[in-house]
Order: structure tokens, then sequence, then C-alpha cells
């Protein structure tokens, strides 16, 4: 069995060569933008097709001001990097729509939803670009596509896993793929799950300080998020997300640095 699981690392590897700007990491990506933001528009399309869209109001224009602000920042980091080709494509959309679920994503290539459920929490401009900026930085970090790779790489180890054991019996066969998809799920797609989410709070936090909010106000919104959920998350190592103790810490520790490079990037236009 281990020389199939080696087989199926050394071809994951050799997708693992491309290194993201944003991030400077080497990442994992199947899927180019070619392939991946036209699939996303369309959905992003359908999804506001089925669901209402808030327009006119107070709340709904705050979503596009702080929404064209993290724009805004993203697209200065990236010309600060000498990589402004590398936004060629994305198409940027803010939509406030009418749900209570606390809640807000960016879909690849920059189509962003915020739920109106999530308006309590962040209040004002500062808790919103804290939200859209770590949206923002998902997309721009291209953690759909990574997702989407890892995901592939999990399938084609199953399969590994079934020609490996092929010759047992049923009984057998089954328990490796169930110790296969605990330990897969656990051990690594959680993991990385995790590490990009700590991947958009850092990025997001030089976001939203090169557009001129506070990166301090982040540590305030993800103390209300943490009052939200009342401690009624899962454990950490069974989640998809790191625990409110771990992101406050570890925003704590990042904010220097994100003031240091919004320093620096804004200085650079000045």
């Amino acid at each position: 069995m281990k020389k199939y699981l080696l087989i199926i690392v050394i071809i994951g590897l050799s997708y693992s060569c491309a290194t993201n700007p944003i991030t400077g990491k080497k990442q994992l990506n199947f899927v180019s933008n070619s392939e991946l933001f036209p699939s996303s528009f369309q959905q992003y399309g359908t999804f506001l097709k089925e669901n209402k869209i808030i327009l006119g109001t107070v709340d709904a224009q705050r979503v596009e001001t702080v929404g064209l602000k993290i724009k805004k920042a993203a697209e200065k980091y990236l010309a600060y990097l000498g990589q402004t080709s590398y936004l060629n494509g994305y198409q940027w959309e803010y939509k406030l729509i009418d749900n209570k679920e606390v809640n807000a994503w960016c879909m690849p290539g920059g189509k962003i939803v915020v739920y109106s459920g999530i308006l309590a929490i962040t209040k004002d401009e500062a808790g919103l670009a804290t939200v859209i900026g770590h949206e923002v930085s998902h997309a721009l970090a291209n953690h759909g596509a990574q997702r989407m790779s890892a995901s592939q790489l999990q399938e084609l180890g199953a399969v590994g896993v079934a020609v490996a054991t092929g010759q047992q019996s049923a009984e057998k066969q089954q328990m490796w793929q169930q110790y296969y998809g605990l330990g897969s799920e656990v051990g690594v797609m959680l993991p990385f799950s995790r590490n990009h989410e700590s991947e958009a709070d850092k990025i997001g936090l030089t976001l939203m300080a090169i557009a001129g909010y506070n990166p301090d106000e982040a540590i305030v919104f993800w103390q209300r998020m943490a009052t939200k959920s009342g401690g009624q998350s899962p454990p950490e190592f069974l989640s998809t997300h790191p625990s409110d103790a771990t992101r406050m810490a570890n925003l704590q520790a990042l904010i220097p640095e994100a003031i240091a490079a919004a320093t620096k990037v804004n200085a650079f236009y000045k």
C-alpha cells in the first residue's frame, strides 16, 4: 500500500510548483482560473436569482463601499508586489443577501456575498472590512482551486487504497477505506482547511490595513463572534476553522506585520 500512496504523493507534489504571489507559497492546484472562473460566475448568478438581494439600504451601500475599498487595497498590494496581471479575469461584485445566517463568502474570481445575519456582529465598516477582507483573501490565495485539487487527490488516494487492498476480503477492503477516509479527513483535509482560514486571516488583516481600517478591530469582531457562538464550536482538530481563541491569538501576533506592510504599500503610492 505504501507504494501506491507514495505515487499519489508524488503526483500531488508535481502539481505544487506554482507560487502564489499573495502567500509567497507553492500551492496545490490542478485547476486554472480560465477553467474555474466561468463556472464560479455562473454559480454566483444562479445563487443571486434564487435569493433575495437587499438593495438601496444603508447596509447594502456599506457592503458596496467596504467591498470597493478592499478591492482597491488588493489591487494596490499586488501592484506593489509587481503582480498587477495576477488579477486578470477577476470580476468583483458585492451583494447583501436577506438571510439570518451569520455568514459571508467569496467565490473564485471575486464574487462576494454577505448575509444580513452577520451585520449584527460586524456592526460597523471596520467589522465588515474584517469579514470582506478575509473572504476576498480566500479568492486571492486560490483557496477554492486548492480545495478542489485536494479533494481530487483524496479521491485518487481512495482509488490507491482500493487497488492496494484488492486481493483482500470485502470486509478488510471496507475497513481500510474507512481508515483512509477518517485519516485523510482528520489528518490532512481539515488541517488543510484550517491553514487556509489562517492564511485568509493574515492576508485580510493586511488588506484592511491598506484600506485604512484599524486592524485591531479584527480582534474586536472575533470577540463578538466568540460571544455569539457561546463556546459551542467543535474541537479544533475536528473543525474546518481554527478555534476563536487560536484565531484571535494569531491575529494579535500578526497586527504589527499587517501595519508595517500597509505602511510600505501606501507610502509607495504617495
